[in-house]
């Protein structure tokens, strides 16, 4: 199989570069090039190539926006981010849009078409350290949007709102925290009221939705 590669950097002479490495490949086509963001994803749209090879660092539109775009409208295409330094910012944000991996710039060429083929036969080439601190930056984001989802709820609130979404009733609830019938049914009302929902059941599908029992094992 003969992959298609589109390489996109603002740099000319970097542009010849690449496509002089990695024309040399057998299993390799450089279908164009692009000097920006828009103009990529014009020859993404007329080509589709299997990869694009996309500089993080352009005037303009980035290379992160451009890879998001290419992602959300072609998301068969794999993306390769060359970047001259290991930025754990730029990198994360490269991830979260989609890209496949990176390579560094003043890499040898060996890596370059190793990484080239190994994302264009759909592999992820990401460091593990570097995949280690975006998960965890996933997992705080997470967080940050289950705290905010249920900052008005009191501890006890939270208890209930979860065995609402388990499909207790009230009397089950009463027996399952030790509190009365009407105390439960108050409980319930307030919730409803804090968090704008008109009955138990979109109670429950908002619990569900906000993985609410992953945040109350975090509370422990």
């Amino acid at each position: 199989m003969t992959y298609r590669i589109l390489v996109v950097d603002d740099h000319e002479v970097v542009r010849l570069g690449l496509r002089s490495l990695l024309s040399n490949q057998p299993d390799f086509a450089v279908v164009d090039e692009a000097a920006s963001a828009d103009e990529a994803l014009e020859k993404v749209s007329l080509h589709h190539p299997e990869v694009v090879i996309l500089d993080i660092r352009m005037p303009g539109k980035n290379g992160i926006e451009a890879c998001r775009e290419i992602k959300e409208r072609f998301p068969d295409v794999h993306v390769l981010m060359l970047t001259s330094y290991a930025e754990d910012e730029m990198l994360f944000d490269a991830i979260s849009a989609g890209a496949a991996g990176y390579v560094l710039k003043q890499g040898g060429g060996e890596e370059l078409v190793r990484a080239v083929r190994r994302v264009a036969e759909g592999d992820a080439l990401l460091d593990p350290a570097v995949t280690q601190r975006v998960l965890a930056r996933v997992r705080e984001a997470t967080r940050r949007e289950q705290a905010a989802a249920f900052r008005d709820l009191t501890e006890q609130e939270l208890r209930v709102l979860g065995l609402v979404s388990e499909g207790l009733t009230n009397k089950e609830i009463a027996k399952e925290l030790f509190l009365g019938e009407g105390t439960v049914r108050n409980y319930v009302s307030s919730i409803l009221s804090k968090l704008d929902l008109t009955n138990r059941a979109e109670a429950a599908a908002y619990a569900v939705r906000h993985a609410l029992h992953e945040f109350l094992d975090e509370l422990g």
